[in-house]
């Protein structure tokens, strides 16, 4: 199996990395200067289960010197899936596979609006890890999993021959009984808490701890509950009990990735997240208020990001 990983930050790096050291075939799509290390040093992960240094079969900026995947991670921002989507389509072959791994809850659809939907299974991952330097991956919270399965909830052989892949890794990996609800669980803990996190910049701790702010957090947790079930995905009823639980039990001073890209200046999954909720919230005519307030006082702020 050759494995492609498009993008190389902190979740392409990791699991990239992984399946490059138990002596899997990898090739890592990356950029300047964090390529550049990779390329002369090999791609270092700093773990809280362990250091180590993977030195993949390739690491390239070139989508035309990588061969054809059998298996593509698309592992970048959810704003760039559809220019990831676009890149990829030369290294496709009749039965190559390609799974996101990023957070948000519709790019699956970014994949299956420039692939052929047979390529494009549904996915997620739940780590903490950031690029630390050039050529450097930390992770240093939650056990790394890989969670995927067929958008159609179908069981496919192809899936026991992904997991084998993951497994020789040695790390996590769940194949799925309906996806989309996975997808949507996992979108509604970080939309939650990563609008809010940049707009009081605070902790997912001190967040949780802050009464006022917690009902927030619970208001918008529902207002996306809302939207999934009018887009028919299958939450269950206690979702939101659920997710405040999950947010009470991590790391005291997490922060989220699109919160530290938000209150660093970068470009961020904003529009992907809050504002995702709030388009469909109006195109299905539901009321999204605190989402509505948390995208609004934070879009100026990516504006400037991206020079608008």
């Amino acid at each position: 199996m050759h494995t492609v990983i498009i993008g190389v930050g902190g979740v392409g790096g990791y699991f990239g990395g992984k399946i490059s050291n138990s002596s899997q075939k990898v090739t890592l799509v990356a950029r300047g200067n964090h390529l550049q290390a990779i390329q002369k040093q090999g791609l270092h992960i700093k773990s809280i289960d362990g250091d180590f240094v993977a030195h993949p079969y390739m690491a390239t900026d070139d989508i035309k010197k990588v061969e054809k995947a059998d298996l593509i991670l698309v592992c970048t921002k959810s704003w760039q899936v559809i220019e990831a989507a676009k890149l990829i389509k030369p290294i496709v072959h009749e039965n190559t596979i390609v799974i996101p791994l990023q957070n948000g809850a519709d790019n699956a659809d970014k994949l299956r609006s420039v692939l052929d939907q047979k390529h494009v299974l549904g996915g997620l991952c739940k780590i903490y890890s950031k690029i630390e330097a050039p050529g450097v991956i930390s992770h240093f919270g939650h056990t790394p999993e890989v969670v995927f399965g067929e958008l159609d909830k179908s069981k496919t052989k192809r899936l026991q021959k992904i997991r084998k892949v993951f497994d020789k890794a040695g790390f996590e990996s769940t194949i799925s009984e309906d996806i989309n609800v996975e997808i949507w669980s996992k979108f509604m803990f970080i939309a939650t808490v990563s609008g809010l996190g940049a707009l009081t910049r605070a902790t997912i701790g001190e967040m949780y701890k802050d009464p006022e702010v917690k009902e927030i957090l619970e208001q918008t947790a529902t207002e996306i509950y809302e939207v999934g079930k009018a887009k028919g995905v299958a939450l269950p009823k206690d979702i939101v009990d659920r997710i405040l639980l999950f947010i009470s039990k991590q790391p005291y001073d997490a922060t989220a990735s699109t919160q530290r890209d938000i209150l660093e200046g970068r470009p961020s999954e904003l529009d992907n997240f809050n504002g995702f909720i709030v388009n469909e919230g109006r195109k299905l005519g539901i009321s999204t208020p605190a989402n509505t307030f948390i995208y609004s006082c934070l879009r100026p702020m990516e504006n400037k990001a991206r020079a608008l």
